[in-house]
């Protein structure tokens, strides 16, 4: 696993945001057009597809060729109307793109999802990309424990299922990709987003840790770390902030009046960069060899902090891992 054309990963993460800029350059050259991967044959399951990274890397990989299996939840027997949308797309363009209903937080419709999905690629999943999520904003006291398991069986609890679904059939298979959407807030630590920073924490840790497990099946894991982006995330996690606030003693309230106030201004930033980043980096890396694709891919028009933070941990794992029992699965992960 490495970033782009060079030999190792380390070397190639302050390069991913000039390689992402050149990949949206308008005016392309006869040799980009030759770069462009051709997927065809390859199955790529991704959840969260209604809006945002989800949706526009579906249509990405599919008008790359792949087979794009983007599931999403409340289907109602595919009458809901981003799912219309999504495949009224996909037949005017022709593009081999199907819906499955996957609420990631429900262990039987991920089984069922998975099942529905490897039936439509003809066994094992090519490639997973764990994208289904939802923000929450506010003081971490101010958000009770009902709003702390949901963000939790969302973000974190939600791509573990989906992945020990999907992994069964990749080891046996001999290959595989899993992305992981998380966020520079899996390394940076704001306030008011406390919850949301934990759960992309989690997916740090949770996937760095399989990533090592798993390279010895030759099944791969690379953590996509998007920056601020316009998606509907944090309009979305709005209005779970209402029932949150709705739900919450006045004493609390009272004393995060300030920090609440401060948190709303999250939820009505704009943001000028381009969400077509994510699925761009998402195309460059599985069209990588085995073996050369990153372990971590920050993405944003500014990687500078999350660059850091990368770097000095990969050099403390390295201290750690480097030399010992796991060096073999450390070095197929990060050289």
């Amino acid at each position: 696993m490495t970033d782009t054309p060079h030999p190792n990963r380390r070397t190639l993460l302050a390069g991913a945001s000039a390689l992402a800029a050149a990949a949206a350059a308008p005016n392309a050259t006869a040799q980009d057009a030759a770069a462009v991967p051709d997927f065809s044959g390859k199955s790529v399951l991704i959840t969260g597809t209604s809006s945002g990274f989800g949706r526009l890397t579906s249509l990405h990989l599919a008008r790359l060729g792949a087979k794009v299996i983007a599931s999403m939840r409340n289907l109602d027997h595919g009458n809901r109307p981003e799912a219309k949308a999504l495949m009224q797309i996909a037949n005017d363009e022709k593009l081999d793109l199907s819906v499955v209903e996957i609420d990631v937080t429900n262990d039987d419709q991920v089984a069922s999802g998975v099942a529905a999905a490897e039936g439509l690629a003809g066994g094992a999943i090519d490639v997973l990309v764990n994208n289904a999520g939802i923000g929450l904003g506010g003081p971490v006291e101010i958000n009770d424990m009902e709003a702390t398991r949901l963000i939790f069986e969302t973000n974190l609890y939600g791509y573990l299922r989906m992945a020990r679904a999907v992994l069964p059939n990749m080891r046996a298979h001999g290959a595989g990709q899993i992305f992981n959407v998380s966020s520079q807030l899996g390394r940076i630590i704001i306030p008011n987003i406390g919850l949301y920073c934990a759960t992309k924490f989690g997916v740090e840790a949770m996937f760095e840790a399989m990533a090592y497990e798993l390279a010895p099946f030759g099944v791969e894991i690379t953590i996509i770390q998007p920056g601020g982006y316009p998606t509907k995330i944090w309009d979305n996690g709005a209005r779970y902030v209402e029932d949150i606030l709705a739900r919450a003693d006045g004493p609390r309230k009272d004393a995060y009046a300030a920090h609440i106030q401060m948190a709303e201004g999250l939820f009505n930033s704009g943001r000028n960069t381009d969400p077509m980043d994510v699925p761009r980096a998402i195309a460059e890396i599985i069209a990588l060899p085995a073996g050369k694709r990153p372990l971590r891919r920050p993405v944003h028009p500014n990687t500078a902090a999350t660059d850091a933070a990368n770097t000095a941990m990969a050099q403390i794992e390295a201290s750690v891992l480097g030399g010992g029992a796991y060096k073999s699965w450390h070095d197929a992960v990060t050289d």
